[in-house]
């Protein structure tokens, strides 16, 4: 026995692995179920085991502080080994009892992904057994939590809603919103545009009410709001499609294929299926941005920008000008979603921030790219990374010093230990309130962004001072 493992060969990987410590991301799932949220009547179901969705529903309720009630197959041991077929078919007889929704959408984990299980074929049997019964609709994504990020799997189910609801029919004057995973706020600022423009859209998907109510009087187990299944049917015959990102789902889920560029989102599919134009473009955060989607609304609606957002671009770029000799020069670093992090960036280096880092733990491989696309004058000064977590983000900054952080609330413990601002937004926001609410896109969100930005390096410096100044 000795000799067999004496003289066992010995293999060496050539390539340096440093496993995820801290991962700059979240599950597949989580993302396609804040997407169907924004469905009205939808309740997801998470086909796998228990404690995913117990994971997502309770990291959902702390970022949205709302109830969010998330469904499971619930996997046993039994079903790990012969299939999901029987707990899919219990989990839907169970959502319908209990909740009567208009809309059923179901992603699925790594356990369901790893044994093979086949979701719209299950689904396709239960609905030949109900044939002569009322049964929601159906929608299905395939989210494995090995492949891809949160972002991956949100705008997986996207595209799947789209896939399953849409039809085509003659072309009306209505505009389809992809708004990407932005805020509960900013999907209210996108409405109030559109009504201001007078003109009829379909904005999906749209979490504004579901995941941000009034009070209640009574519980609602299915709360009110979301994108009407009536409305996005009509998407397939809309005048036109915008969609905020550049890289959207065109990580390792999409990845499933050879040529990352196949990704399929909603406006692509549209576009490809119906001919709807899809005009893709960042997050509109910041001026230049933000100028270039009411460049595209004007297109598309004939209508000029109204009043109303010409004055709230003349204050923004006023403020630019009050701020800038507090911010330029100043280092940032900014991490989160991919699409995110571009707009931002962007953003930060139009005031004069100089980006530093700009990191992520999304995996399209095209963050450099966009960065340098999106900031053409001192992008490709800025180290853009893919797949990094926060301790590769920690260990950078111990390093370089950067002069303030920019993202979620998950890289706090960086900023407090080295003792320099950080500006909460994006997602998740676990340690303040309101970070549903916090507004990153248009004049007005890039407005409350610039303030803040500016005030936290004002606050930093007085904090600091010797004398502690009160006027500037």
């Amino acid at each position: 026995m000795k000799d067999m493992f004496e003289y066992a060969p010995v293999i060496k990987s050539t390539k340096e692995f440093t496993a995820t410590r801290n991962a700059c991301k979240l599950c597949a799932p989580l993302g396609a179920a804040i997407a169907f949220k924004g469905i009205r009547g939808c309740v997801p179901i998470i086909h796998g085991g228990q404690g995913c969705a117990t994971y997502i529903r309770r990291y959902l309720i702390s970022h949205y502080k709302e109830p969010v009630d998330i469904a499971s197959s619930n996997f046993s041991e039994e079903a790990t080994i012969f299939g999901g077929a029987a707990n899919c078919h219990q989990a839907i007889d169970n959502v319908i009892s209990a909740y009567k929704p208009e809309v059923i959408a179901m992603s699925t984990t790594c356990l369901s992904e790893t044994i093979g299980d086949d979701v719209k074929f299950y689904i396709k049997n239960y609905i030949e057994e109900k044939k002569d019964e009322e049964i929601p609709h159906f929608i299905t994504a395939a989210t494995p939590s090995y492949q891809g990020s949160h972002m991956d799997g949100f705008h997986e189910a996207v595209a799947a809603t789209v896939k399953s609801l849409a039809k085509g029919g003659e072309k009306g004057d209505h505009i389809n919103l992809f708004s990407g995973f932005v805020s509960t706020e900013d999907l209210r600022q996108l409405k109030q545009t559109m009504y201001d423009l007078a003109t009829d859209f379909v904005l999906l998907p749209d979490y504004s009410e579901t995941l941000d109510n009034p009070i209640w009087k009574t519980y609602k187990r299915i709360p009110e709001g979301g994108t009407p299944v009536q409305k996005i049917e009509t998407a397939g015959s809309a005048a036109a499609s915008i969609e905020f990102g550049t890289i959207l789902n065109s990580g390792s889920l999409s990845g499933r294929v050879k040529n990352k560029n196949l990704t399929t989102s909603g406006g692509t599919y549209l576009e490809k299926e119906f001919g709807v134009k899809n005009y893709r473009m960042p997050m509109p955060i910041g001026v230049k941005l933000t100028d270039q989607f009411f460049e595209i609304l004007t297109e598309v609606t004939g209508k000029e920008m109204p009043e109303v957002y010409e004055g709230q671009r003349g204050r923004l770029i006023d403020s630019y000008a009050d701020g800038h000799k507090y911010i330029f020069g100043k280092k940032a670093v900014v991490y989160g979603e991919e699409d995110f992090v571009v707009a931002m960036t962007a953003f930060l280096d139009e005031v004069g921030i100089d980006v530093v880092l700009a990191a992520t733990g999304g995996e399209s491989g095209k963050l450099a790219d966009e960065i340098k696309e999106y900031c053409p004058e001192r992008g490709d000064k800025i180290l853009a990374k893919n797949g990094w977590d926060y301790e590769r983000i920690h260990e950078w900054c111990q390093e370089n010093k950067p002069d303030i952080m920019v993202g979620n609330s998950k890289g706090y413990y960086i900023a407090r230990e080295l003792e320099i601002p950080i500006v909460r937004c994006g997602f998740p926001i676990h340690d303040r309130i309101g970070g549903q609410r916090i507004k990153h896109i248009g004049y007005a969100g890039t407005q409350e962004l610039f303030d803040q930005i500016v005030n936290s390096i004002i606050e930093y410096k007085q904090d600091h001072s010797p004398v502690g100044y009160k006027y500037m």
